[in-house]
């Protein structure tokens, strides 16, 4: 049975990168999200994001910030920009050529804070593919990460690696399909394992479901219609997690489950593909594997 009392739900300080949507617009097509034809305005993104990042910073979390560079109009998805486990930034590798530049801004901006930073051979899209869960990295595969990749982060960082397969084009980042609700692996009550990820199962290949299922067996089981708009690519604290307004069955389940849901709109960067975990890359520190 599962807990309804928030008070059992604890919020872990974090530590974010993020990026001002200063040149946010849709010049290409990389994803379905994404239509050039249809007008975008920076000015809302802006002002979407600004609350996205200050309610961060109210809740107690520490943000810091990229440059925005002109003419890499995706570079506001920062969680793309690399994956951070205790003070070591594998950096990024993008797939297409429109986000390539933005590698070296993610690189040097790795170094200049003091991480040990690992300049990666195979194509991997960062913590839009790799989400730490416990001390296991599920990495995502089937639209950007390449199954290389997930050698290779396995390698940097001496973890499990469990691999999973995307196959709607929709949820082309593991981060639209998954979120990570609680920091570790944990038990409620001393019974099972507690419920620390929620998922759409539709998103993903037969083999991968299996896994999942077989893996949390407690995790919230998000509707299509949830993960249509995003509700998926959140972000938590172990507490309070930030979710899209539209996603109204998630946010029931949460409450049910304790969580505090924070409603974030992001409606306008989602015109790129994006959403609240797109804009957040988490900046684990050195010692501290959560």
């Amino acid at each position: 049975m599962h807990t309804n009392a928030s008070e059992n739900r604890t919020a872990h300080r974090r530590r974010y990168l993020m990026c001002r949507p200063e040149h946010f617009t849709v010049r290409y097509t990389i994803n379905p999200w994404m239509q050039p034809a249809k007008p975008t305005d920076t000015a809302k993104a802006l002002a979407q994001w600004q609350v996205l990042h200050d309610t961060y910073l109210a809740l107690g979390h520490e943000v810091e910030l990229i440059d925005p560079a002109d003419g890499l109009p995706d570079m506001v998805y920062t969680a793309n920009g690399g994956f951070v486990v205790d003070g070591i930034a594998y950096a990024p590798k993008f797939r297409f050529e429109q986000r390539a530049g933005e590698e070296q801004h993610f690189i040097d901006w790795f170094q200049g804070h003091g991480f040990e930073t690992v300049v990666p051979r195979e194509v991997n899209e960062g913590e839009g593919d790799f989400l730490l869960v416990g001390d296991v990295i599920l990495a995502g595969t089937g639209f950007r990460s390449t199954g290389d990749s997930h050698r290779e982060v396995g390698e940097v960082f001496g973890r499990e690696v469990v691999s999973l397969t995307l196959t709607d084009p929709r949820f082309y980042h593991l981060d639209t399909a998954v979120s990570v609700l609680d920091p570790v692996v944990g038990t409620e009550r001393g019974g099972p394992a507690a419920a620390n990820i929620a998922y759409l199962p539709g998103a993903f290949d037969e083999r991968s479901q299996a896994i999942l299922a077989e893996r949390f067996p407690h995790a919230i089981r998000v509707s299509d219609a949830d993960g249509a708009v995003f509700g998926l690519n959140s972000a938590s604290d172990g507490k309070n997690v930030f979710i899209s307004p539209r996603a109204t069955g998630f946010e029931a389940q949460l409450k049910e489950r304790g969580y505090t849901p924070v409603l974030i709109d992001l409606s306008e960067l989602l015109l790129g593909g994006g959403g609240i975990k797109c804009c957040t890359l988490e900046l684990r520190p050195k010692g501290n594997p959560a």
